[in-house]
């Protein structure tokens, strides 16, 4: 059983930054890609940002162009959302996925075959 685990999250003024953690636990874990969503009370999940399990490739959704950064840490196992110049509407509960899926397909909210989901980290940026 692989679950992912995410950290980081809080509570941060407009303008700050913040940077999320998400490492898996459990057996080995070697996706085709990691990244992140997002998602607002009342609304669908958001794509944010994905990286192949090398590193070498990653996509990014149109929302946070310029302002987020993915990254991964092979040897901490680690993946990385760098957050910066948060808005008010930045707050979401934030969620790590690992998925089987090329980054062209990564940002579908539709589940697939071989998807792990972590339990969100919650990030409020006040105004």
């Amino acid at each position: 059983q692989v679950q992912l685990v995410e950290s980081g999250g809080g509570f941060v003024q407009a303008g700050g930054s913040l940077r999320l953690s998400c490492a898996p636990s459990g057996r080995t874990f070697a996706p085709y890609a990691m990244g992140w969503f997002r998602q607002c009370p009342g609304k669908e999940r958001d794509f944010l940002a994905a990286i192949t399990w090398s590193g070498s490739s990653t996509l990014y959704g149109d929302s946070v162009k310029g302002r987020f950064t993915i990254s991964r840490d092979n040897a901490k196992n680690t993946v990385y959302l760098q957050m910066n110049s948060l808005k008010p509407e930045d707050t979401a509960v934030y969620y790590c996925a690992g998925r089987d899926l090329k980054l062209r397909s990564f940002s579908t909210i539709d589940l697939a075959p071989g998807d792990y989901w972590g339990q969100g980290t919650q990030v409020t940026v006040s105004s």
